[in-house]
C-alpha cells in the first residue's frame, strides 16, 4: 500500500505501508521511545532496554504490526493490531501532521472490519481527538489501576457503520 502526501514544505512523502519484519525492530523500539518521551511527563513503565526486548520478542511475533516507510527507507510510524484491538500505534516526533497515522488508523479498519478498540492515557488529548475524527468513541474511562505506568485511560471503540 502507498500514496503520496504532501509535507508542509510542499515536499511529497511517499509512504509504503508494508507489514513489519524483524529486522525493522530497532527502528519500532527508536519510534516508540521518541515519541512516548516526546508526549507524556510520565516516565514508560519500562526501560529503553526492556521496550526494546518486547518490541522484538511480543510485538513482531505475536500482533500483526505495520510500518510506513518514508521513501521506501526511513521507517516513520508503525501500527500493531491483535484480533479486537489497535494495540500500539506511533508516528516519529517530526513525521506527525502528514497523514501517516490516518493512514495507519485507515489499514487498521481495513485489516479488522468488524471494529476495534484501543487505549490511549487520558492526558494525551491529542490522540483523544484523533481518534475523535477517525469515528472512535469513548466508552470507559480508568483510574491508571489497570495499565503500568499507573495513569489514568480512555477506552474507544470504533463500529464500522452497517
Amino acid at each position: 500500500m502507498s500514496a503520496s502526501t504532501t509535507s508542509t514544505s510542499g515536499r511529497p512523502i511517499d509512504a509504503l505501508l508494508r507489514r513489519a519484519e524483524a529486522a525493522d525492530a530497532d527502528a519500532i523500539g527508536d519510534i516508540w521511545i521518541a515519541a512516548f518521551g516526546a508526549t507524556y511527563a510520565f516516565p514508560a513503565a519500562h526501560t529503553e532496554e526492556q521496550i526494546r526486548e518486547w518490541i522484538g520478542h511480543h510485538l513482531l511475533n505475536e500482533t500483526e504490526t505495520w510500518v510506513a516507510e518514508e521513501d521506501g527507507a526511513d521507517i516513520i510510524g508503525f501500527l500493531s493490531l491483535t484480533d479486537d484491538m489497535l494495540d500500539q500505534l506511533y508516528v516519529r516526533p517530526g513525521s506527525t501532521g502528514h497523514g501517516i497515522g490516518g493512514r495507519l488508523v485507515t489499514l487498521a479498519k481495513t485489516r479488522r472490519p468488524r471494529g476495534l478498540d484501543l487505549y490511549t492515557f487520558a492526558v494525551n488529548v491529542g490522540a483523544r481527538r484523533f481518534y475523535e475524527r477517525h469515528g472512535f468513541v469513548a466508552i470507559a474511562f480508568g483510574d491508571g489501576s489497570g495499565n503500568e505506568e499507573r495513569q489514568p485511560d480512555v477506552r474507544y471503540r470504533w463500529t464500522p457503520e452497517p
